[in-house]
């Protein structure tokens, strides 16, 4: 699937563009909160343009002749989130990440851009919290893809699994297997995720099929046993989108 969807992506490019459009499969990085995390490039800036974006947002870019290298709030279309915790490498334009939280993971992509060509590279960026902290599980995912969000824990073991999207209820099913609804059969599901969900009987995990862009986002599980509840969150990321029109002169 993920091949077949590369092939694809370059041959739009090279119908598209009278340059060649080279994507990367995505690269996972990892690193634990308050610490720094680096994104190679891989390669020595030259007469490049170079850019990086996250949640397709810029956050920093350079100029091909060096002198016009922008972070953070300087770039156009940026926010707050990175205030003063970028720094961009001027040799090879990796970007550095100081400070990091866990709201920093998620998808980063980079494009390098030169007279003839884009390249464009992934990075799925995941800032695990600090010991003895419950934090979210960041799951990635390529759009169009399935992904299962897993319980750890067996089915005949628990009272009741309850799956949420944004405070709403999308999946649920009972230790003796008498309540077991998906999305719109549960009593606060939505049209979202019609016909796409699975939930396997013996684990409670959760299977979302055909994954779009609007599926992104933050999935409550919460597993009630006798007179323990217990609560954990699964940030789904998307990533794999088309290659952006960036004119080359």
């Amino acid at each position: 699937m993920r091949l077949l969807f590369s092939w694809l992506l370059l041959l739009w490019c090279l119908l598209d563009h009278e340059f060649l459009c080279v994507v990367s499969n995505g690269v996972s990085v990892s690193a634990m909160e308050g610490d720094a995390v680096t994104l190679h490039t891989g390669v020595e800036i030259k007469q490049e343009e170079l850019k990086w974006y996250f949640n397709d947002i810029c956050i920093a870019q350079n100029s091909r002749d060096q002198s016009n290298i922008r972070t953070d709030v300087q770039c156009e279309d940026a926010d707050e989130r990175f205030r003063d915790r970028l720094k961009l490498d001027h040799q090879t334009g990796s970007l550095t990440i100081t400070h990091t939280t866990t709201e920093d993971s998620g998808v980063y992509q980079l494009e390098i851009i030169s007279r003839s060509s884009i390249i464009k590279k992934i990075f799925i960026v995941t800032i695990h919290g600090v010991p003895g902290v419950t934090v979210g599980v960041a799951v990635s995912v390529m759009e169009g893809d399935s992904v299962t969000l897993y319980t750890g824990v067996l089915t005949n073991q628990q009272d009741r699994i309850r799956w949420y999207y944004n405070d709403i209820r999308i999946a649920q099913i009972n230790r003796d297997l008498s309540k077991i609804c998906t999305d719109v059969q549960c009593n606060e599901g939505t049209e979202r995720f019609r016909d796409r969900l699975k939930l396997d009987h013996q684990t409670g995990s959760l299977t979302i099929t055909n994954i779009t862009d609007t599926d992104a986002g933050v999935y409550q599980l919460q597993i009630s046993s006798g007179s323990s509840d217990s609560e954990n969150t699964f940030n789904v990321i998307l990533y794999g989108g088309r290659c952006r029109r960036t004119s080359v002169p």
